[in-house]
């Protein structure tokens, strides 16, 4: 097994490259997807958020609002500290899991695993991983495709750039960068190069 950690920063077309592993082979575990599922109605994750937060972090159905405890713990970094003691740990669990059952899945010499992780710089760095993938792109860049794809007001699109790992802390982690500032022909030619690596390290 090879464990690969993917991350980039907001915009950089991490979404791009973690399609392409996938479908080169490597098998895709997603951070966001996990913190989605770690906190689904009935969860004791959901239950934790609850109890720290207040009922006024559910809908009448139960679900989690996101809008309202994003409004609570984004306003205070001393209660988005606890949101994440909550919710961090309960993420790494189901993607051990995840990546426990791939294992068992897969034939020798076992599979090249991608976590896909957005804060990867932010929390946990190069630990557990046998490789660090950092997507990079330019800032301008990152803000154009966030106006221009995503519909988010200019200063939006800085602020939620502000608020992450420079591109200088993203890049200290790196074993391998992925340019993605050029067209999607260029970045397929660069994932390809880089699956073809990976695929020598696990072999070897």
């Amino acid at each position: 097994m090879l464990r690969v950690g993917l991350t980039g920063g907001i915009g950089s077309g991490k979404s791009e490259v973690a399609r392409r592993l996938a479908g080169h082979g490597a098998v895709l575990i997603d951070a966001d997807v996990a913190a989605r599922k770690v906190v689904e109605p009935g969860s004791a994750g959901l239950a934790r958020i609850a109890e720290a937060f207040g009922d006024s972090v559910l809908r009448p159905d139960g679900s989690l609002n996101r809008e309202r405890l994003g409004e609570i713990v984004f306003a205070d970094p001393g209660l988005r500290a606890k949101l994440n003691e909550i919710v961090h740990p309960l993420v790494r669990e189901w993607m051990a899991a995840a990546e426990r059952a791939a294992v068992q899945a897969a034939a020798p010499p076992g599979p090249v695993i991608v976590h896909d992780v957005p804060l990867l710089a932010e929390s946990r760095g190069k630990a557990g991983f046998d490789v660090v993938i950092v997507v990079d792109a330019p800032p301008e860049l990152q803000v154009e495709r966030l106006v221009g794809l995503r519909g988010m007001a200019e200063d939006q699109a800085r602020a939620r750039l502000a608020a992450q790992a420079s591109r200088e802390q993203r890049l200290a982690v790196a074993d391998v960068v992925i340019d993605n500032s050029g067209s999607l022909p260029d970045l397929d030619r660069r994932v390809a190069e880089v699956w073809a690596d990976l695929e020598r390290r696990l072999a070897g």
